[in-house]
């Protein structure tokens, strides 16, 4: 028989970990079921979205309220140290996510999507918060819940789930070492968001020219030009190569759609790509695309020749402009843009209208000084970035060192 002994353990702590049922440490209840009109007022109430979203509940993170009597919200209480499971999802991954409730003064109450299990036996609430998101605890319960269009899980389930527990103190330690990696990450997402807070904020006084650059003698640029963006660059819409013609695919030349763009201000890779062909309309490298269909405003710089397929618009400046600064004056417009398709059922915004859009232009020497401050902090953010990424990556280790 396999011991239960973790591959990580801090020193002072020996022996195996015991087996206990969630039955013996908590008891569970089902929640409120209220009516629409009760809603949106009176005491906070804990639904589903409350145990996604956050690592840990209390009563100030909670979303909604629901209007009930004192009686009502006393028999379906939340207090500290109890734990929050969803109760039904259409996915299997989801069902049965457990979050705790951490809030020592303030109690809430709780929605009929989700199970409370109210803490009657002697465990650390955020050690036991932990666990119930390590795969061997989300396996136990997935793999027990029932449905096919939705899955569920329900409270005899639960009072069933065993899992392996240590002694108190072991798990304090564990639960102490834990929520100091949790603060790290917090800091650096708080830090994130401050970045681009300032981004936003530095970029607002750029564009409306409250705030100006000098040039190397500390002398004022000239003034700013109103410019189509047609009148910057070429302006390429994409085009998908025939998908039958097996002969086209897999080359040297990325293939571009709005899916293989994401957060990032550089376009890396793609998931497809072409041969090049002379029929091709190959984009050079810093050709800046632009999402003009369906889901609008996504945009990225290309790093290689690429192609992209006919919900983006490329733009190809000329030599006497700024590639980066044009990426960030047309970033700095994106809202007015996503703001006037010209399809209700399917947001449009085709090339002879994004052609027309006006973007303010400085020369080229205060366009260059202007893109090299923000690419500055967005190397800041992305480094934020990478730095959570890293500690979250560590977090998972440690969860599955720690755990049996």
């Amino acid at each position: 028989m396999e011991k239960l002994l973790p591959q990580l353990r801090f020193p002072g702590f020996e022996g195996e970990w015991e087996e206990k049922k969630l039955g013996d440490l908590l008891e569970f209840k089902n929640g409120i079921n209220a009516t629409k009109e009760q809603y949106g007022r009176g005491v906070k109430f804990i639904n589903v979205l409350d145990i996604l979203n956050n690592d840990f509940i209390t009563h100030d993170k909670i979303i909604g309220s629901v209007d009930v009597e004192q009686s009502i919200a006393d028999k379906f209480s939340v207090n500290y140290g109890d734990i929050l499971f969803q109760r039904s999802s259409e996915t299997r991954e989801e069902v049965g996510t457990a979050c705790v409730y951490l809030d020592k003064d303030t109690s809430s109450t709780f929605g009929g999507f989700v199970i409370r299990g109210k803490k009657i036996g002697e465990y650390e609430p955020i050690f036991l918060n932990k666990l119930l998101k390590t795969n061997l605890s989300r396996d136990a319960i997935t793999s027990r819940s029932g449905g096919s269009t939705r899955y569920n899980i329900g409270q005899e389930i639960l009072n069933s789930i065993v899992l392996p527990f240590p002694s108190i103190p072991e798990q304090t330690k564990i639960a102490t070492f834990l929520t100091e990696v949790d603060k790290k990450l917090t800091a650096l997402k708080q830090k994130k968001i401050l970045l681009e807070q300032y981004k936003k904020g530095v970029m607002q006084q750029i564009f409306t020219q409250q705030l100006r650059f000098k040039d190397d003698n500390g002398n004022d640029f000239p003034d700013w030009e109103e410019k189509k963006l047609g009148e910057i660059g070429n302006i390429i819409t994409g085009k998908t190569p025939s998908t039958t013609n097996l002969d086209l695919w897999d080359g040297e030349i990325q293939f571009v759609t709005p899916t293989d763009i994401d957060d990032s201000k550089y376009q890396y890779t793609s998931v497809r790509t072409v041969k090049k062909t002379d029929k091709l309309k190959i984009l050079p490298p810093k050709s800046i695309m632009f999402t003009c269909i369906a889901s609008i405003g996504k945009m990225s710089i290309s790093i290689y020749p690429s192609i992209t397929n006919q919900q983006i618009n490329s733009i190809i400046p000329f030599e006497y402009y700024d590639n980066e600064f044009i990426y960030y004056s047309l970033l700095n417009i994106t809202d007015f843009i996503k703001s006037t398709p010209s399809s209700s059922t399917l947001p449009l915004i085709n090339k002879t209208e994004f052609s027309k859009f006006i973007i303010q232009i400085p020369s080229i020497e205060e366009q260059t000084k202007i893109a090299n401050f923000l690419s500055a902090i967005d190397e800041k953010i992305n480094h934020c970035q990478g730095q959570i990424e890293k500690t979250q990556v560590w977090k998972k280790g440690l969860l599955q060192q720690l755990f049996v």
